[in-house]
């Protein structure tokens, strides 16, 4: 059966989003450091840290720190003259931003949700070196909120303020380097309850939340700002909790195929079942593979490396059984033996490849015992990793011979999953005592203007055609277009630049990243007031963007592109008819598109080009 012919309601497919949004506040959730973004070379200093979990108020570890903590790396973080010693865990966390509260209670507000009467802070445990700490500092704001879908009602459980984790840079010989510049964003988590049927609805779901939230004005926009994680479960299947999705449009598909490897994973389970399948002990058979031309495993042996291997009674053809697009069960087994530091396994479903013979795999079943119903699997690395990685192994073939086992997963950019930890427990979180708790007052804020009433006032307000106002309310430049058109700026000016003219400049490979709000605001208003004709527009934020240091008077300064007066403006045209008196007596008012390209180009840029029209029409009416 393909996903396509899925009867979602039938299979009882339950589902639910959290969404992660980072919050375009000026400070940091817990000090004043800016949320501003660094390039990894930009850093000041290094420093470094080895993690550990820590117990519970209950005194329980959390199992997916425990198996997180299973593998020894060492965690290099870099710091910047915009973090501090709170990013790096020298000092106390501050209080809580105001900004961020306000911000949130204003989608709290979106989302129809009660807001708290206090705020507590907890810690949630994260040693994946995402966080110098060792954990994440999150609170509940509000919840009980609900959304609405055109397959019914998603209800919200909780609104979350919590802080953003460092940003991975790099894998190195001995862990993983984090930059902190990220670590500390305010960022807003949004869960919903499971009542999601569909993968579209998935997919609704998110992006109404993902409009809500934008409404604020007050979002981070691009790569990485705003990250989806996906619940997903099945009647006979279990609850899997998929992380970082990146995309809205991954959603849907995300969705179908979990349900697809559910599915897949029930049928495997029965037909093992029908087979009375077993899982062996496993067994080192590096002598096997003494003389190989692998070169992942004669790579390992040649380092003083091992290979051990696991017979799997009754997995025949089973291991290399596809359960989404291009992964196979066998791919859910080297994703276990990769979190132990392996570089994956091999299994004879896939056998003779790789540099491995037929003679080494009829080698290696005989070693093992494994007859023509069964498969084997094997690791090759050094005997530390190889001993942690078949164990693994080893269990997740145990869990497939009768359920679907409950975990968190990583989405990938093809819309499908690997396996990333165990679902985390309620051990994983514990009081914050260095930050007093926060009593909101959601009256203090108002509820902002959702994006489709913005379309229709842009275009009921600043006579904005459909199309220019939809792109203005739901693009990324659309705080600036509110915070110039109230400075005065004419309102189409002011959108045609941020959706027509950047768009162009950008095609044109100018740096536009490099302008500011700033720089637009005030190379706008220069337009708007006349000082630039808005023909130099193009020219001013080209030289904006080739020198990010000056201001806009400056750039118009030092490129002369400041506008002429009406005098000098009749002189260039009467130059320009004058050099094309024959052309003008002959033709009349044909001859006037050519002529007006050449008084703008007379000009350079430096006049209105209605004011140049009405000149030139005089001047050639005067000729014909």
């Amino acid at each position: 059966m393909s996903d396509a012919d899925y009867d979602y309601e039938d299979l009882g497919l339950v589902a639910g989003l959290e969404i992660h949004q980072q919050l375009d506040t000026a400070s940091k959730l817990f000090c004043p450091c800016p949320t501003e973004l660094r390039e990894p070379e930009e850093a000041g200093r290094t420093f470094t840290r080895y993690l550990h979990p820590t117990k519970s108020e209950l005194g329980e570890i959390d199992e997916a720190a425990l198996e997180e903590s299973m593998v020894d790396r060492q965690f290099e973080y870099l710091s910047y003259d915009t973090t501090c010693l709170v990013e790096e865990d020298d000092e106390p966390p501050h209080r809580v931003d105001r900004e961020a509260m306000d911000v949130t209670m204003e989608i709290a507000q979106l989302l129809d949700a009660s807001v708290v009467d206090q705020v507590h802070v907890m810690r949630k445990i994260v040693v994946d070196g995402s966080n110098t700490t060792g954990f994440q500092r999150t609170m509940r704001v509000a919840g009980e909120g609900a959304i609405e879908t055109d397959d019914g009602t998603v209800r919200i459980e909780d609104l979350m303020l919590e802080e953003e984790s460092a940003q991975r840079v790099e894998e190195t010989d001995s862990g993983v380097q984090f930059s902190l510049d990220r670590l500390g964003i305010p960022l807003v988590e949004i869960g919903t309850k499971p009542d999601i049927r569909s993968p579209e609805q998935a997919r609704a779901a998110a992006e109404r939340i993902g409009m809500l939230l934008r409404s604020t004005g007050q979002v981070k926009r691009g790569l990485g700002t705003i990250r989806q994680d996906v619940n997903v479960s099945i009647a006979e299947g279990a609850r899997v909790e998929i992380k970082g999705v990146q995309s809205l449009d991954d959603i849907d598909d995300i969705v179908r195929n979990e349900v697809r490897r559910q599915v897949e994973l029930l049928d495997i389970a029965d037909e093992l079942d029908g087979r009375g399948a077993a899982v062996g002990e496993p067994e080192d058979v590096t002598e096997v593979f003494e003389d190989t031309d692998s070169g992942v495993i004669g790579g390992a042996l040649s380092s003083g490396g091992n290979v051990m291997a696991v017979r799997l009674d009754g997995f025949d053809g089973l291991v290399g059984r596809e359960i989404q697009p291009d992964r196979r069960l066998g791919t859910e087994f080297s994703d276990h033996a990769k979190r132990h530091g392996a570089g994956g396994i091999f299994h004879t479903d896939e056998l003779p490849a790789y540099g491995v013979t037929e003679a080494e795999v009829s080698d290696l079943r005989e070693a093992v015992g494994a007859g023509p119903e069964d498969a084997v699997a094997l690791v090759a690395d050094d005997p530390e990793t190889t001993e942690l990685a078949i164990e693994a192994v080893v269990e997740r073939a145990e869990a497939a011979m009768d359920e679907v086992p409950e975990e968190t997963r990583d989405a990938t950019e093809e819309g499908t999953t690997r396996y990333l930890r165990p679902l985390p427990g309620a051990a994983r979180m514990y009081p914050e005592t260095d930050v007093p708790p926060v009593e909101p007052d959601p009256s203090e804020v108002d509820q902002p203007e959702l994006l489709t009433e913005k379309v229709e006032r842009y275009q009921a307000e600043y006579d904005l055609g459909s199309g220019l106002a939809e792109q203005v309310a739901y693009g990324e430049s659309m705080p600036l277009f509110e915070r110039v058109v109230g400075e005065g700026v004419d309102p189409t000016l002011a959108a045609t630049t941020f959706e027509s003219t950047l768009t162009e400049l950008r095609r044109d490979d100018v740096a536009v990243e490099n302008l500011t709000d700033d720089h637009l605001a005030d190379a706008l208003a220069l337009v708007d007031e006349g000082e630039v004709p808005q023909e130099g527009l193009d020219d001013l934020l080209r030289a904006l963007s080739a020198d990010p240091a000056l201001t806009a008077e400056e750039a118009v300064e030092r490129e002369d592109l400041g506008g002429v007066g009406d005098e000098e403006v009749r002189e260039a045209v009467v130059r320009v008819v004058e050099r094309n008196a024959e052309q003008v007596e002959a033709e009349g008012m044909g001859a006037f598109s050519g002529l007006m390209g050449e008084c703008m180009g007379e000009l350079r840029g430096k006049a209105d080009g209605d004011t140049v029209s009405s000149v030139l029409r005089e001047e050639i009416q005067e000729r014909a």
